[in-house]
């Protein structure tokens, strides 16, 4: 079933307004009762915890939507984010996307995440360009 163009970048608007607002809550509230993501293969975890952790993480996140890719029922959303890592103190800039599956609510039932982990690992050591 192809979905509504308008109705998943409006999703998609709203979850990274979420995520900036540092609220788990808000985040979760994209997804259908019971959401998980599952991050670069990874068990899949409900999303409040991985946002809890995020957030947790980097108390300064913000993530910028770089856009929505839909293909027939296929529904990406790429994003990057920012943050000042609470363990290191170093900045890191971070794209990356996640593939929706989407409940018949227009909810996010379940998300795979995808960014670059070596990346992600240098600049958490290192730090990233501003």
């Amino acid at each position: 079933m192809a979905h509504d163009r308008l109705e998943i970048e409006k999703l998609a608007r709203d979850c990274t307004e979420a995520w900036c607002s540092r609220d788990p809550a808000r985040v979760a509230a994209h997804y259908a009762p019971g959401g998980t993501i599952a991050i670069n293969g990874g068990e899949p975890a409900a999303i409040a915890d991985v946002a809890q952790s995020f957030i947790a993480a980097f108390p300064d996140i913000e993530v910028f939507m770089d856009g929505v890719v839909l293909e027939d029922d296929a529904v990406e959303y790429h994003w990057t984010f920012t943050g000042t890592s609470a363990d290191s103190g170093k900045w890191v800039r971070i794209p990356g996307f996640e593939e929706w599956t989407m409940d018949t609510d227009g909810l996010i039932a379940s998300s795979r995440g995808h960014y670059d982990q070596i990346e992600y690992d240098r600049q958490l050591r290192e730090g990233a360009e501003r």
